[in-house]
Formats: structure tokens, C-alpha cells, sequence
């Protein structure tokens, strides 16, 4: 027998997304967004439901299934509304526009984002999940309301959070340029005011959820390399390690989930996304570089595995992300109950469970328990009175068995499209773990990718956001560009391949061409050539993902040494003066652009490697954590590059030559001299 056809196909069985085509066979007449729906809500003055999630995002699977899958609820959409589904991860543009005006409006953001439109598309009313009754409600109030006088009073409404929304954030929150100079003392102040906001019991901020968010720990470690804060250090610590034994990480298989629902890392919402995991694996090789801690190293290895296991594309692109829901329970693919254990382990179930902290009532639902760990392998060694090597060992056998046994069961859904800023942040995360460790197999994986982001996603000067399927679509935004800048800016400085200096040149023109904003000093997120929404947005906090003005702004500062491009190096201090101030006042929202403020505060070291031994030195001197460097190199002086010329290599020795302050210090030709000579630019 065949199998039955579904009841319903509608427009998104086009689309490519996978979240799109999660929903092309519910009852509801969904459209993408683009210019069918638009003007059919113009043309039947209709207005629009713009519903935004994303594919891995578990509470908006629990709507579909309450509501877009219920042809009563699909029928009052259906019958009211213009009705658009947009997948958040490929238009970060309308998903930015539409959340800032439901924080407009007062509400909290989130998740299912669901926002009612006038018909030209600008909104009156919104919130993020709804339960069935209350959106049947909400659906049916609203769109009476819109049949009669009442339409005029949400029309009048729509306008004034449309003028909100053109209210750019520095606008918004009265941001001049500052006059003031970058100070030590007002670090200190940014600092102390970052300190306000750690949990110093269990590790990173002193919030719930907690996110992970790498760069807040990123710039810590830089703190402490430049000031010798033990503060600084102690924290981050505290926080990498309390996150690696949670239940975030994922003990078994490596990886990490989005965010904790808990303040002690246990319970994750267990969707892992490519654009986590590669800043974690940047954070866990910075952080071994610092302290030389095994467990950072086991952790950073794990990851980039997770990822080349389960995300990695055949054509070396990264997929975008791991559902958190299968058999239709969130984490079920990665717990287990007491009894699960007993007949997998056998004997040593006991042994087991104590290190991994699982019971026979479960530490979550239905029994099961999530892996996770409270103590070192030394500490637990002495505790059963074992050798750490015998609790090594066992430890790769019980993490095989669990494997094995996940095998068996239903995965997690994969969403498969790959994205352009989030394949560059992978492509950081695998150059930061080659200069860290050292393993060419990091490098093989970073050129790889770099080459599918050559090939696939790369059109001329510019560059598209998403592709699947042996096709690229839709234009790419200012964090792809920044992330790739930043991407390629690294792997020039771990292959000393001047190609790709010279493709991060071209990016960032064609950037500077088209999202630059002169009035303010930063960059808009859309290309000017791009699609019209009700505003155009400018991203200025970092968020999990560093916003693009702050990435772009670190570019630019690295870029303009690098090529000795003052108009690049003047452009990203005056981006900073623009925000200055409210990074020291809020430098939890923005800690990307602290560590700009860091770098431009102490010199930025140039090392320029000459000689037969480039490539050895270089390996030797990237497995030290060296942030406000940048790295040039080359077999023989050129004038290819402004940081190589006249530098030849003397006495026929490789040479390394340190600048900073605009000075040169002495040619030396071992790295512990250059370390020396690096030290004194502290």
C-alpha cells in the first residue's frame, strides 16, 4: 500500500528552509515572506500574521502541533489574515525588525514570534507563544476588529511603533560621540561594573536561563592577559569548567545544547546550534592556552568532533543546527532512566551513575536522567581509590557504550541549510583550535570550509546568506560579511596564505560601499541593494552571536594593521566613541566591544615572521594566548604585504620582528625572545 498523502500542501512545500517545510502541509495558507503575500495583503487590505521560529526550537514545534496542524484554529487564520511563516535563522532581518517592535510594544521576546501587521506590513500587536484557546481567541478578536472602526485605532497604533522602530539604537538610547579618551580607569569601571553581574557560586552570570554566551568569557581572558586580573581569570574558570561537566555539554557525544534552564548548567534546552558550539570551541582553546587545563582541551577536541560527526556537510559546509525534540519529547535521544543503564552497563551501572550523577528517581523528566558530572577524574579516583588512568579508561568505555545505545534510537531532526556568518564563526572556531593545539587536521577542516564558502556562497565582491541544495539564496547581511572578514583575517594569520587577507579586503569594501552609515559611524545590517523592510536596522548589541558593528569594528581595527590602512584603524575607534560610554555602563550586553575598547587601550603588536622556519615559529608562537597581536609572515620579505616589506630574514636566520607603538624592537630569531619582547607591550 502506498502511503497516505497529507491532507493539506501549501506554499512552503517550495521553500528550501527546513523549518518552512515543517509547516508546508498545515491547514493554514501559509506564505514566505517576499512579494506574493505583501501585495495580496495590499490588494485585499488584509492584515498580515507574521509567525517567525526556527527549526530546532522546541516550543515552536509545541505551537505547530497545537495550532497550525488544527484545521479549526487554520480556518480563523485563514479566514482574517494574510498569513506568513518566516524561518528567523534565513531572514534575520524581519525577524529583527518584528521582535524589536514587540519589545516596542513592552513585551518579552522570544520563540515562537508571532506578530500581527497592518497590510503594509507594519505592526500593531504581538507576543510569542500562544496557547490554542487563546489564539483562537486573540485571531478571532483581531480580525473582527479590523472589519470595523476599530481598524483605525490599530492602523494609528501601527504608525507609532513603525516611528519607534526607524528610531535607530543610538538615537534611542542618546548615544553622541563620546569626547572622553579611552582611560584605564574607566576600563576598571566597565570591569567592576561586569563584576556586578557574575554568580559566583556556579559559574557565569547571575541570571536565568543561562546562555553560555563565549563573549563575555573571551574578553575576560583577555582582561586578564592585559591587566594580570586574577578576578577575571578565576571566574572564567569557574564557568568553562562548571559548564563542561553540566548537563549543556554533552558528556557523551561532545557538543554543546543552547542555553540552561536552570542556574546550575543541568537541565539544557537540548537544541545544539552550529553558531554555539563554534564560539565554544574558540573559547575552550583561548582558555587552554591561558591555563594549559587538560579539561579544556578534552573539550575543545569533542566539540570540533561533535561538529565534524553530525553537522558537517559533504561538501564541507556545516549544517545550521540539532532539533531538540525526538520521539516527540525535548532531550529524549540524549536520557536515560536507572533501569536503561542497568541493562546497558551491567555491573558497572553503579560506578557509572556515581559519576554521572544519575538515580532512580532521574534528575529530569519521566525518570531519565541527563549526564553530567561534579568533580575531576583525580577526585572521583580518589574517592573509589582507582587509578586516574583506570577512571580514563573506563570513561571512553561508558561514553562508547552510550553512543551505541543512542544509535538504536529516533535523531533529532537536522536542519540542514548552511549559513554563511555561522559556517565563518565554525571556520574561526577551527583556526583559534589550530593555533591552540597545533593538529593539522583543524587546518584541513578550516580550508575546506573556507573553500565551500569560496564556491558556493561567494558571488563577486558580494555574498548570499543561505544554501541548500546546490543553491545559494538570499542576500547575504553585515553579520555574514563581519563574520567572514573576521574568518578569513585568522585563517591568514594560521596559513600566512596572503589570498585571504586580500578576500577580506574586498568583503570589506564592498561592506563599507554598501551598509555603511556616515551619520552615525556604523553599519547597517541590510545591503543598500537589498529588500526595503519598514526599517532599516542597525545591530549594535552583541548578543550569542557578537553583533555585526562590533565584529565589523574589531575587522577594521585588525584589517587597517595589517595592511597599515589608517582609514580603517580611524573608522573603528570612531565606532567605538559612538557606543563608548554605554559599554562601560552595560558591558554585559556588549562585551565584544569591551574587548575593542581593550585593544585600542594597550598596543596592538604587530609580528611579522621572515625566514625558511615561518611556518615552524609561527606554530610555536600561536599555541600562546597572544589577543592584541597580529601575525604576518612569509619565506622571504615581499612587498605584497605592508608588514613584510623590508624585512628580510638576517644572518640567513628566520627572523621575527615585534612592533608596537609604532616602534620596531630589536630582530630576534626564537619565539621566547619575541615573547619577551611581546610582554613589554602589556
Amino acid at each position: 500500500m502506498s502511503e497516505a498523502q497529507p491532507a493539506h500542501t501549501n506554499r512552503l512545500s517550495r521553500e528550501s528552509s527546513p523549518y518552512l517545510l515543517q509547516h508546508a502541509h498545515n491547514p493554514v495558507d501559509w506564505y514566505p515572506w517576499g512579494p506574493e503575500a505583501l501585495q495580496r495583503a495590499q490588494a485585499e487590505q488584509k492584515p498580515i500574521l507574521v509567525s517567525i521560529g526556527y527549526a530546532a526550537c522546541h516550543w515552536c514545534h509545541v505551537m505547530e502541533r497545537e495550532s497550525f496542524e488544527d484545521p479549526r484554529v487554520a480556518a480563523v487564520m485563514n479566514e482574517h489574515f494574510v498569513c506568513i511563516k518566516v524561518d528567523r535563522e534565513e531572514r534575520p532581518d524581519v525577524d529583527q525588525v518584528y521582535l524589536d517592535a514587540l519589545q516596542a510594544m513592552g513585551l518579552a521576546g522570544g520563540w515562537p514570534l508571532n506578530v500581527f501587521l497592518t497590510p503594509d506590513a507594519k505592526p500593531f500587536y504581538g507576543g510569542t507563544y500562544f496557547a490554542p484557546g487563546n489564539f483562537t481567541q486573540l485571531l478571532t478578536s483581531i480580525g473582527q476588529a479590523y472589519q470595523n472602526e476599530t481598524r483605525q485605532e490599530l492602523d494609528q497604533s501601527a504608525e507609532q511603533f513603525a516611528k519607534a522602530l526607524q528610531t535607530s539604537d543610538v538615537q534611542k538610547y542618546g548615544l553622541p560621540a563620546s569626547d572622553s579618551l579611552l582611560s584605564a580607569e574607566q576600563f576598571q569601571l566597565l570591569v567592576a561594573n561586569l563584576e556586578e553581574k557574575f554568580d559566583r557560586q556556579a559559574g557565569g552570570l547571575n541570571r536565568v536561563p543561562k546562555f553560555p554566551m563565549p563573549s563575555v568569557w573571551r574578553f575576560l581572558l583577555r582582561t586578564h592577559a592585559a591587566t594580570g586580573s586574577r578576578v577575571a581569570l578565576e571566574q572564567t574558570v569557574l564557568t568553562l569548567r562548571a559548564i563542561a561537566w553540566g548537563g549543556l555539554h554533552d558528556q557523551a557525544g561532545g557538543g554543546f545544547a543552547r542555553y540552561s534552564t536552570d542556574a546550575e548548567w543541568l537541565a539544557p534546552h537540548f537544541e545544539k546550534m552550529l553558531y554555539d558550539n563554534a564560539q565554544l570551541v574558540s573559547l575552550y582553546a583561548e582558555a587552554y592556552q591561558v591555563t594549559q587545563d587538560a579539561l579544556f582541551r578534552e573539550v575543545a577536541y569533542d566539540t570540533v568532533a561533535f561538529v565534524e560527526r553530525e553537522l558537517l556537510s559533504p561538501e564541507g559546509g556545516f549544517y545550521s543546527s540539532l532539533d531538540a525534540d525526538s520521539e516527540g519529547e525535548e532531550g529524549r535521544f540524549y536520557v536515560f532512566t536507572k533501569h536503561e543503564l542497568q541493562a546497558l552497563l551491567g555491573a558497572e551501572e553503579p560506578l557509572f551513575s556515581d559519576y554521572y550523577h544519575c538515580t532512580a528517581l532521574g534528575n529530569w523528566e519521566h525518570g531519565r536522567n541527563i549526564l553530567h558530572r561534579r568533580e575531576s577524574d583525580a577526585d572521583f579516583a580518589r574517592r573509589h581509590e582507582l587509578q586516574p588512568g583506570v577512571v580514563a579508561e573506563m570513561v571512553l568505555d561508558w561514553k562508547a557504550r552510550i553512543m551505541e545505545a543512542r544509535a538504536q534510537r529516533p535523531r533529532p531532526t537536522l536542519d540542514d541549510k548552511l549559513l554563511t556568518g555561522w559556517n565563518a564563526l565554525m571556520l574561526s572556531g577551527l583556526t583559534d583550535a589550530y593555533r591552540a593545539f597545533g593538529d593539522a587536521y583543524f587546518l584541513e577542516l578550516a580550508l575546506r570550509n573556507a573553500g565551500f564558502i569560496q564556491s558556493k556562497l561567494r558571488q563577486g565582491a558580494r555574498l548570499k546568506r543561505s544554501y541548500k541544495a546546490g543553491r545559494a539564496t538570499i542576500d547575504a547581511f553585515l553579520e555574514d560579511y563581519a563574520l567572514v572578514i573576521q574568518a578569513y583575517t585568522g585563517l591568514y594569520e594560521v596559513t600566512f596564505d596572503a589570498h585571504w587577507l586580500r578576500e577580506a579586503e574586498t568583503l570589506t569594501e564592498y561592506v563599507l560601499e554598501h551598509f555603511f552609515d556616515p551619520a552615525e559611524q556604523q553599519f547597517f545590517y541590510t545591503d543598500d541593494a537589498g529588500e526595503k523592510l519598514i526599517a532599516r536596522r542597525k545591530e549594535l548589541f552583541d548578543n550569542v552571536i557578537p553583533g555585526s558593528n562590533s565584529v565589523m569594528a574589531h575587522n577594521l581595527h585588525r584589517l587597517g594593521r595589517h595592511l597599515e590602512n589608517s582609514r580603517y584603524g580611524e573608522l573603528a575607534a570612531a565606532m567605538l566613541r559612538q557606543v563608548q560610554e554605554l559599554v562601560v555602563q552595560q558591558p554585559q550586553h556588549l562585551t565584544n566591544w569591551a574587548s575593542l575598547y581593550l585593544a585600542l587601550l594597550h598596543p596592538t603588536v604587530e609580528v611579522a615572521i621572515v625566514g625558511a622556519e615561518a611556518e615552524t615559529l609561527r606554530r610555536e608562537l600561536s599555541r600562546h594566548f597572544l589577543p592584541n597581536t597580529v601575525l604576518a609572515g612569509a619565506v622571504r620579505a615581499t612587498d605584497e604585504l605592508p608588514l613584510l616589506r623590508q624585512r628580510p630574514a638576517q644572518s640567513g636566520q628566520t627572523t621575527l620582528y615585534v612592533c608596537f607603538n609604532h616602534t620596531c624592537r630589536q630582530p630576534v630569531h626564537t619565539v621566547a625572545e619575541a615573547l619577551t619582547q611581546l610582554r613589554e607591550a602589556r
